[in-house]
């Protein structure tokens, strides 16, 4: 429905190509030049899951911290605040000048865009664990540890799990900024080059497959979900369906 009123708004208020390309032109230049564009794809989905990665790999421990800490959550948060209110943007070119135009800044683009949503969600899956189930867990001799994975872990995991569907989406986001900034390689460096040259149907085209990319990223979350948290799934599943 959105192409098809797409195509139609062109034709029927008359909208130049240099304004909005039809999506045929876009379908084209996909056909056409699809081996580019699959070849500068593989830079973004790099930067995009390495920058995933250490959002998960850093913001869980850094919520258990928060969650389990008043000292910490304190002077942490706020700092972790803070940090979101500052354009990424404006500090990417700081990272091409540090690290040069490789992978590395868009891995850390991707991951400051990334690491805020994990941070906020597993906190308050953290701070939701009902302090009964801890206490009946250590009532039956458990460890910290053992309570931890027991009981902690699996009540935070579907709201760590909508923080990682969040986060993996926005690093896209992140990793398509650090190669506006800096780079030769890249949907992003596609976007840029496109629209020095007024390409629209080629930045169309990479806006599409930038979509797709976060549609295929968010699904293999939510298919990870599924396998480790079923019952959480299956859950959603049944409401879904009684609505």
């Amino acid at each position: 429905m959105i192409v098809v009123a797409w195509d139609l708004s062109i034709r029927i208020f008359h909208i130049p190509a240099y304004q909005v390309p039809s999506p045929l032109d876009v379908v084209v230049v996909l056909w056409q030049s699809w081996p580019e564009l699959l070849s500068q794809t593989w830079p973004t989905t790099y930067a995009t899951v390495g920058g995933f990665l250490l959002s998960v790999v850093f913001g869980v421990p850094i919520a258990m911290l928060i969650a389990g800490s008043r000292t910490v959550e304190s002077y942490v948060y706020p700092l972790l605040v803070f940090s979101q209110s500052i354009p990424k943007v404006a500090i990417a070119p700081l990272f091409v000048v540090w690290f040069g135009f490789g992978l590395l800044p868009k891995v850390i683009s991707a991951f400051l865009l990334g690491f805020f949503p994990v941070v906020v969600s597993a906190v308050q899956g953290f701070k939701s664990v009902d302090p009964d189930m801890v206490d009946l867990a250590r009532a039956m001799q458990g460890n910290r540890l053992q309570v931890f994975l027991a009981v902690n872990l699996p009540h935070a995991l579907p709201a760590i799990f909508s923080g990682l569907k969040v986060s993996v989406t926005l690093a896209v986001v992140g990793a398509v900024v650090g190669e506006f900034v800096g780079s030769n390689s890249g949907i992003g460096y596609v976007l840029q080059r496109s629209i020095g040259t007024f390409d629209l149907p080629t930045m169309f085209a990479a806006l599409v497959i930038l979509a797709l990319l976060g549609v295929v990223l968010f699904w293999i979350v939510d298919r990870i979900e599924r396998l480790v948290i079923p019952w959480h799934a299956s859950q959603r599943d049944n409401l879904i369906i009684a609505a």
